[in-house]
């Protein structure tokens, strides 16, 4: 893609600047149609796994397009989740769920794209944020949310909706599952201005540091982080 990924883009200091608030919505906005493309409009049911800035390529209109499609899993007919022994992904995007237990199903796109909407909006990666006491960028954003100074995630720029757009990240990244929206229902809330959003509730605050999988065998962990959180890393266990 002539513009490479939204990751050399976003958090880059000096070519944040390129991306004003109007190519960022739009960024927003097709990766949540693509996701629900993937979700519900695909002939197979499609869950990527490994969403991030860096699978977000860029085209000479700066449209996105949602790439490497190596870890995703395809449900067919009726089936809407799964579980797993083999956990893939990257650092810092999975959900609870599919981190500690291996249950992938649609929700843990949402999660990932919550970080993702929180990374976009912020200009900062998830993981190795130290500019507070908070143990990520989630809970920092939770922490100005719930402190009623929100708008303090945003320091390039304060257009009317992003207040809406950081409502709808906090609601993406909910702990449980079952309490994300739907990609169709993120949708409808980043199109449809005078759609009343509920409050959210705390967000899961998983990735301060390594956290265990589901036990099978015998106790496993994830590896040590990354210092980089666009590196994917995938845990077998052992039947």
């Amino acid at each position: 893609m002539p513009n490479r990924s939204l990751d050399f883009f976003l958090f880059d200091p000096l070519k944040q600047g390129l991306l004003d608030w109007k190519a960022c919505a739009g960024i927003i906005e097709g990766i949540a149609q693509g996701l629900l493309y993937l979700h519900e409009h695909s002939r197979l049911k499609i869950i990527h796994r490994d969403l991030k800035a860096s699978n977000m390529l860029l085209d000479k209109d700066m449209n996105p397009k949602i790439s490497d499609f190596g870890l995703a899993k395809i449900f067919g007919g009726d089936e809407s989740q799964a579980n797993t022994n083999h956990i893939v992904g990257t650092y810092g995007y999975m959900s609870p769920e599919y981190a500690l237990e291996g249950l992938c199903s649609i929700k843990a796109d949402v999660f990932s794209f919550g970080v993702l909407l929180v990374e976009i909006i912020s200009g900062k990666k998830n993981t190795g944020f130290y500019q507070s006491d908070s143990l990520n960028l989630l809970s920092y954003a939770w922490e100005l949310w719930s402190g009623g100074t929100p708008m303090r995630l945003v320091d390039h720029c304060s257009d009317d909706t992003m207040m809406r757009y950081i409502n709808i990240a906090l609601l993406c990244v909910h702990e449980i599952a079952a309490s994300r929206p739907s990609m169709s229902e993120v949708v409808s809330m980043l199109t449809s201005q005078n759609l009343a959003l509920p409050s959210p509730k705390q967000p899961a605050f998983l990735y301060s540091h390594p956290m265990p999988t589901k036990m099978h065998n015998g106790p496993s962990t994830l590896p040590e982080p990354s210092s980089r959180n666009d590196v994917t890393i995938s845990v077998v266990e052992g039947r």
